[in-house]
């Protein structure tokens, strides 16, 4: 092959996409060293040795308004990695999540005739089947996450394959509950409450107010319990600082211990997305909270066309875990709902064995390897 068949673009836009691309590549480099990687993403992939054009993940957003308003930056990203796929002409561009910016981006490759594989589907049987033609006109390949999606592309006569959840393989811990709660100076004897207010600062903005009043009420009304905060490396702990404040419940924010801290805790209050399932995988009942600015939520509700929007309860295929959304995204709310898990023992122990189920769901081990085999296969066809 020449060398533009030895090398490899991929374009992730948020901290989860990057994480993921980042374990694809360093399987990618097991089966083929010679391989060369470049293209849009954040610090994981860089580490593994991608060269990074333009940082996604440190603009990440969500929602129709809030993309709006970073237009710029992502027309100028959009255009650079255009150019770069252009001059390089690579073996294949490979597409992770983030479909607003990458399913744009496979039709302008395809016109270009450079092979578009896409790993970890955009949500279309969440947002309507409207997507799923672009998919179908645009990429060469599609590498899924969960058994429902690769039924759902054959459907549309799309080449797809089922590989399994990557998360299997990396939420990982290291140390017992007991261990981490000394080490971070918190008291093994306490109710301890974990808050993931999410990877995105529009996400942090919006749901970490209500989770701290959900934590203040509750604080005030159990003596014999404590908080922690797991902040997302996307987000600048002076952020998390500012909500903190004048908080009454003074939670610890602890960052870079994401699965640690997640284990430590007895139930977590949970930004809708990838963490609901790390969280599901390590059996911790939780409230997922969502919450955005109301022409987005308007939008949004005409558009999606599943009950529940928990990661979580989707793949369990019904509501396992309570959902705090928009209006019900209240501090009052949220305290009552978590207060619901953790005062019934009988609940707990019907959450945990739902997310038994949805562990069974999400495959078995070594996801990322069988992504790369089928990437290596594609781009020697």
């Amino acid at each position: 092959m020449g060398e533009s068949k030895k090398h490899l673009i991929l374009v992730a836009g948020e901290a989860s996409g990057d994480m993921h691309a980042a374990h694809l590549v360093k399987e990618l480099k097991h089966l083929d060293p010679s391989l060369a990687f470049s293209g849009l993403g954040g610090p994981q992939m860089q580490e593994n040795g991608v060269e990074i054009y333009k940082d996604l993940t440190r603009m990440a957003v969500v929602g129709f308004i809030e993309v709006l308003q970073h237009y710029r930056e992502i027309r100028e990203a959009f255009h650079l990695i255009l150019t770069k796929a252009c001059e390089i002409m690579p073996a294949a561009v490979i597409l992770v999540d983030y479909p607003g910016f990458n399913l744009a981006l496979a039709r302008e490759l395809k016109k270009r005739n450079i092979k578009v594989i896409y790993y970890i589907s955009p949500q279309v049987w969440a947002w309507g089947e409207k997507r799923v033609y672009k998919i179908q006109r645009y990429v060469d390949r599609m590498l899924v996450l969960f058994q429902f999606e690769k039924d759902f592309y054959t459907r549309f006569g799309i080449h797809v394959d089922f590989v399994g959840h990557p998360l299997l393989d990396t939420v990982q811990v290291t140390q017992s509950k007991e261990a981490f709660l000394r080490s971070h100076g918190l008291q093994t004897e306490k109710l301890t409450v974990g808050l993931l207010p999410g990877s995105r600062e529009k996400e942090v903005e919006h749901l970490l107010p209500v989770m701290l009043e959900a934590a203040d009420i509750l604080a005030g009304k159990f003596p014999h319990i404590q908080f922690l905060i797991l902040n997302a490396p996307t987000i600048k702990k002076s952020l998390i600082e500012k909500f903190c404040r004048r908080s009454p419940c003074r939670p610890l924010i602890i960052g870079g211990e994401t699965y640690d801290g997640i284990h430590a805790c007895d139930v977590c209050i949970v930004a809708s997305g990838t963490a609901t399932l790390e969280t599901a995988i390590l059996k911790k009942p939780m409230v997922v909270v969502y919450k955005t600015s109301f022409l987005t939520w308007l939008l949004a509700k005409c558009l999606v066309k599943i009950p529940d929007i928990g990661l979580v309860n989707v793949v369990a295929g019904k509501r396992i875990v309570p959902e705090c959304v928009q209006f019900q995204a209240t501090g009052p709310k949220i305290a009552e709902e978590l207060e619901n898990i953790f005062t019934n023992e009988i609940r707990i122990a019907e959450m945990k064995a739902e997310f038994d189920k949805v562990k069974s769901v999400l495959g078995s081990g070594g996801s990322s390897r069988r992504a790369a085999h089928k990437i290596i296969e594609s781009v020697r066809t």
